[in-house]
């Protein structure tokens, strides 16, 4: 039985002022985070399954194959159902939404998906129902706040362990796998999205590939990395020097680049509350960077301060120059970076828990 007690609560958020009297989910060969949201389940792959849903309960539709799994975790709102023929989907979706509008989520669905589930309901009965599932999903509950909280402590934990693996000529590639190993020994039930491990002037791309870059001294490595626990996402950055020659130019140039990002995260932090324009936070963080010694990292920061964490890494919209309020409940990320070409850069990020008082790093 699933132990997630929010799934009522999340039904209600979803269907509160819709537009849609029931709402279908469907998988492709991958499942849509809409899915995840409602029914918890933390395993079994339900490709192709399909959800139905409405406020007061649910329906699952899926094969033989993934019938136990289904069973052990369905929450007890939902009504699981084996379905062998199209027919017996069809006729499953017609009885449960019944006669009026139903919501489909285009943020997730493939083009010939919507259209066969419009084939079967009647398209103009169909309701866009992406915002809607964004708005219930923004404010976190507690159980949603202990998974993600859970998911930050063990990749915390493993970055704090990473440093004592670092070996001259290693590869970025070997890196990534060590710390990927260290995720799951520590308790992370997968990975929130492709480890990024930066060596020296691969730094300086904020979404750098890892490949057979050799570490060397006195550079920048930089790790921007999570855990996911329970369905839901961590996603921080940490930025290290690799044996570091402290009386040479380069080490101190690195030096000032790191405490520079440092500073500007903290400085965020004071923006980032209940209430508050999240661009806001963004802009004080870029105008101190662009100012910092005489100017030097004037356009070095070129990418948004954050952007919402969930079951998605990329739970909704960022922290940038577009205009965002904040409300307690909410979880972003905090990672203001600078970056030079032919050099190399420095991203350092946290997650943080938007509450009405002081906001707070998950650590």
């Amino acid at each position: 039985m699933n132990t997630n007690p929010d799934i009522n609560e999340r039904l209600r958020r979803v269907f509160s002022g819709s537009g849609f009297d029931s709402a279908i989910i469907m998988n492709t060969n991958s499942k849509d985070s809409n899915f995840l949201y409602l029914t918890g389940f933390t395993s079994g792959v339900f490709e192709d399954t399909i959800l139905l849903a409405k406020k007061n309960g649910m329906a699952l539709l899926t094969g033989e194959l993934e019938y136990d799994i289904a069973i052990e975790q369905a929450p007890k709102s939902m009504e699981v159902k084996i379905v062998r023929t199209e027919k017996d989907v069809r006729d499953n979706i017609r009885s449960f939404v019944g006669n009026g509008p139903v919501g489909l989520d285009y943020g997730f669905l493939p083009y010939s998906y919507a259209a066969m589930l419009k084939r079967q309901i009647g398209k103009n009965r169909v309701v866009d129902a992406t915002e809607q599932f964004e708005k219930a999903r923004e404010i976190k509950s507690e159980f949603e706040i202990g998974a993600i909280r859970k998911a930050a402590k063990i990749t915390l934990k493993s970055l704090g362990e990473i440093e004592g693996y670092f070996k001259h000529g290693m590869t970025e590639k070997q890196l990534r796998a060590r710390f990927e190993f260290l995720l799951g020994e520590n308790g992370g039930e997968g990975l929130a999205f492709d480890s990024i491990v930066s060596f020296g002037t691969n730094a300086a791309l904020p979404h750098h590939t890892p490949d057979d870059t050799k570490l060397k001294a006195n550079e920048f490595v930089l790790l921007d990395v999570g855990a996911r626990y329970r369905n839901y996402c961590s996603d921080i950055t940490r930025t290290f020097v690799f044996k570091p020659e402290r009386t040479t130019l380069k080490y101190k140039r690195m030096k000032a680049i790191i405490d520079t990002v440092k500073e500007a995260q903290q400085m965020a932090m004071d923006y980032i509350k209940d209430g508050a324009d999240g661009s806001s936070a963004h802009k004080a963080a870029a105008d101190f960077i662009n100012t910092a010694n005489n100017g030097i990292y004037k356009g070095r920061f070129i990418h948004s301060l954050g952007h919402q964490i969930g079951i998605d890494v990329h739970d909704g919209i960022g922290l940038g120059l577009r205009s965002k309020r904040l409300h307690s409940g909410m979880i972003v990320s905090d990672e203001p970076g600078i970056y030079i070409t032919g050099f190399g850069g420095a991203r350092f990020e946290d997650d943080v828990l938007i509450k009405k008082g002081k906001s707070i790093m998950l650590r």
